[in-house]
């Protein structure tokens, strides 16, 4: 192939990005999958991400068949496979990062701009046929639901695997809480490491200068250089224009597209995956679910040879039957088993839902088909949760799709945060858990939501997927019980009979005993790095009080299930 390294790409201001392009060396123009974002191109994924390449490659030593993985890079497609299958591979380094110099400012409108002059010169190349792909995991599914929004012409199809949509609520601020960890931690390694003039970044080895670019810039000049995500989150904590310029316009994402969503990486990007699939306007939209680790199905086979044949479809014009299967591939999953069982769907959520409401009986902390007596069961907001467990199940159960929980709360404060988090345990009481994107023990799904948040958008909200505006704060009164609606992102598990399903409520981040398998670069206890425990957010005179559940016919807290069958 040909490799050509810091081309030159213009963007409408003015300003020059830097990109690595490999292109078939036959001559002849290329359809192109693309790539733009922070963290360097001349990063090597072996070098710059070596705790999860060890894992990788010990884990799948069979991945990427005839490829030497030289040339791989975090999160995107590896061009010994993709140049021979008639692609041009280009990656670029976003405004601010990497070789590319400017302000570095995440996901802004600035960025995405770029983004779609990028696309447009890729286009507009002679070793380009003029249909552009992107394809990419994260950060690299992210922004192709922003740039999708500015509609660029010649981008022709996209593959968003494992991208979060919506900045405040999928991103920044679950149910309203602030999700700071991960900003927190993601941030300074994994963008600020790789900031264009970082003296202290890692040398690209295939042009044999430093990753972040000849400058040499001080702690100062770089600070200068960059915005501060947390801070402007934190300043904001109601939605608004900046988490909206940040999110994109579903009205306006027309491309093709194949929207990847893993069922276990609660906190960040599977409810993108599924709001593109329900909400975006293309006629052409595809979902596919699977588990496992964030970069792990990706390489897989059975990744590889799917986004091959999308991208073949809608790049290339091939008929190789894409159009004759339903829109959806789901892997449903079953306890205690890395196996799955491939299926293919129709509509999200699925038709034949049996949406089953369960009770909250807080006498006995129980959930209930039946209406309980009314009763309350109240909590330390800071301490232990309380777990609301079902009797054995009497058949075999699956529960794929979104869910929701009604709960009736009052709170010792003037306000109160929940986290609910559903979990299922085998007869002989072992939990039933998953690999999850990061997490090594992820439970079945979680929710969050900030009680002063309880306003709820009765257009968009729907009895499984609750939509609150976070356009206003209503502290809570603490002699008053309140109806609040909570959003718990999707899940897929076939339960035996025999096995319980719970619900824990709890005041802070689920969490159990650290692991023997922790995760090699996160502290990971359930949650993944995805906490909620900024004192300034969180305020302990406010967040710490004492939270009570009230059940019964007044005052019917349950949990929504989507039980499917067979059919």
């Amino acid at each position: 192939m040909i490799i050509e390294r810091d081309v030159e790409v213009p963007c409408d201001d003015g300003a020059v990005l830097r990109a690595d392009v490999f292109r078939p060396d036959d001559g002849s123009p290329a359809p192109v999958v693309m790539t733009l974002g922070p963290y360097g191109k001349g990063v090597r994924y072996s070098e710059g991400y070596a705790p999860q390449w060890a894992w990788f490659t010990r884990t799948h030593p069979e991945a990427l068949p005839g490829s030497s993985r030289e040339f791989m890079t975090w999160e995107t497609v590896d061009p010994e496979i993709w140049v021979p299958w008639g692609y041009a591979v280009v990656r670029v380094d976003s405004r601010g990062a990497g070789r590319s110099p400017g302000h570095l400012d995440m996901l802004s409108p600035r960025e995405v701009r770029d983004y779609h002059d990028a696309v447009e010169w890729a286009g507009t190349q002679p070793w380009s046929t003029g249909r552009v792909g992107l394809n990419g995991i994260s950060y690299y599914a992210i922004n192709q639901w922003l740039v999708a929004s500015l509609q660029p012409p010649h981008l022709a199809a996209m593959i968003p695997w494992e991208g979060a949509a919506d900045f405040y609520r999928d991103f920044a601020r679950h149910g309203g809480i602030l999700s700071n960890a991960f900003l927190e931690t993601w941030y300074p390694r994994q963008v600020i490491s790789v900031q264009h003039g970082n003296p202290a970044g890692l040398t690209d080895p295939w042009l044999g200068e430093r990753a972040t670019g000849p400058e040499e810039l001080t702690d100062d000049e770089l600070a200068e250089r960059r915005s501060d995500p947390v801070a402007e989150i934190l300043a904001r904590p109601l939605d608004g224009s900046f988490y909206r310029d940040r999110s994109p316009d579903w009205s306006r994402v027309t491309v093709p597209f194949l929207s990847a969503a893993s069922w276990a990486g609660f906190g960040l990007h599977p409810r993108g995956n599924f709001e593109a699939f329900t909400q975006a306007a293309s006629r052409h939209k595809y979902l596919e679910a699977h588990p496992g680790r964030h970069e792990e199905w990706f390489y897989l086979d059975q990744g590889m040879a799917l986004q091959k044949r999308f991208l073949d479809h809608f790049l290339k014009g091939q008929d190789n039957g894409w159009d004759d299967e339903p829109p959806i591939l789901l892997h449903v999953r079953r306890p205690f088993t890395d196996d799955v069982e491939p299926r293919r769907e129709h509509e999200w959520p699925l038709a034949r839902t049996a949406w089953t409401p369960m009770h909250l009986d807080a006498t006995g902390h129980a959930l209930v088909m039946g209406e309980p007596e009314t009763g309350s069961v109240g909590f330390d907001a800071l301490g232990a949760p309380v777990t609301f467990l079902s009797a054995p199940l009497e058949a075999e159960t699956e529960l794929t799709g979104p869910l929701a929980a009604t709960l009736f709360v009052s709170s010792t404060t003037a306000d109160a945060d929940l986290f609910l988090t559903l979990q299922a345990f085998a007869p002989d009481g072992r939990e039933v858990e998953f690999q999850g994107t990061i997490d090594p023990h992820t439970p079945l799904a979680q929710g969050w939501l900030r009680a002063s948040h309880r306003k709820l958008d009765p257009e968009r909200s729907r009895p499984w997927r609750p939509f609150h505006p976070h356009d206003e704060h209503q502290p809570l009164d603490p002699r008053v019980v309140y109806e609040v609606q909570v959003e718990i992102w999707p899940t897929c598990i076939v339960l035996p009979a025999g096995y319980r399903i719970g619900l824990q409520i709890s005041g802070h981040d689920f969490e159990r005993e650290p692991p023997d398998d922790p995760n090699e670069a996160w502290v990971s206890r359930g949650s993944g790095p995805w906490l909620h425990h900024h004192p300034a957010d969180r305020p302990p005179e406010v967040f710490g009080g004492r939270t009570t559940v009230h059940t019964g016919p007044g005052t019917p807290s349950q949990l929504l299930l989507p039980v499917v069958g067979n059919g």
